[in-house]
């Protein structure tokens, strides 16, 4: 009896009702948080260093090869060495003729149809400008036959494509081509659509992320209107303001493939489980 009334222990009391602090609580979560936040910076940096490798040895060495083979020839690709015409497949530009000086380039150019683009078997994925393997100009060919040395790209005989993981874990091909475009016919025109006048690289198979990188990267900010690297299809003068200010790329990597127009159903929902959506890019040439 006497040990049934007896008080107990401060010790055994005390190591029954021991538990974390809410200081020993926030250290934990704390830690936690930078060990989350340190994964989602190192997933962005390996991002980021993707983007930087794309434009460095294959974007970049693409326009160095395109470069060469107009040292190399004196002429820009497929261009006349007779007859140049300072035009990406020029030659087949000339072809066009009825009869030779019927068709050349310089003066009004606004008016005239474009000749086919350069492309290594098919047109990428989303190129305004369609291309025939049997009866157009192939790119590795042209390449070839000039001593160019191609960027690796995606293997022995796919040098014009790239393959890279977008933003949810999915493969995308990049894939280049280079044409000439036509020049505005009416510049103050709502409906006039610029993608750069001139001779041009074709990028397709970008993720609007990768896009938007690309082009801070070579004209200082993202903007899909104007400078050296801009959208295909983009209005160059919204409301007939020649130079409107810049317009940011409407699509963004939460966006679904397949799924077409900003905020239809179906995108801006970033599900894992989908493949991000695409956009084809237009990138000026020097020669």
């Amino acid at each position: 009896m006497k040990n049934f009334f007896k008080k107990p222990q401060r010790g055994l009391r005390s190591a029954r009702q021991q538990g974390f602090t809410l200081v020993e609580l926030a250290v934990v979560l704390a830690v936690i948080g930078l060990i989350i936040g340190a994964v989602a910076i190192g997933k962005d940096v390996q991002r980021n260093a993707e983007y930087t490798k794309i434009k460095n040895k294959f974007i970049d060495q693409w326009e160095q090869a395109y470069n060469q083979y107009y040292q190399r020839n004196g002429v820009v690709l497929a261009d006349s060495q007779t007859a140049p015409q300072n035009m990406v497949n020029g030659a087949a530009f000339i072809a066009a003729a009825v009869k030779p000086g019927d068709v050349r380039s310089g003066r009004n150019m606004s008016g005239v149809t474009a000749p086919a683009p350069i492309c290594r078997g098919a047109a990428g994925p989303g190129q305004a400008r369609g291309f025939d393997a049997a009866a157009d100009k192939d790119l590795r060919t042209l390449m070839t036959r000039a001593g160019i040395r191609m960027p690796p790209g995606r293997a022995e005989g796919l040098e014009d494509r790239y393959v890279y993981l977008d933003s949810n874990g999915n493969p995308q091909e990049i894939q280049v081509c280079f044409q000439w475009n036509v020049p505005l016919a009416d510049g103050g025109a709502d409906a006039a659509v610029g993608e750069g006048s001139g001779n041009v690289m074709v990028i397709t198979g970008l993720t609007p992320d990768l896009a938007r990188s690309l082009d801070q990267m070579i004209d200082g900010k993202p903007d899909e209107r104007e400078g050296r690297f801009r959208r295909q299809g983009v209005l160059n003068n919204a409301g007939g303001a020649i130079n409107a200010p810049g317009q940011q790329w409407n699509r963004t990597n939460r966006d679904q493939m397949g799924v077409a127009g900003v905020g239809a159903a179906g995108n801006d929902r970033s599900f894992d489980e989908d493949q991000v959506e695409i956009v084809t890019a237009i990138y000026k040439m020097n020669q």
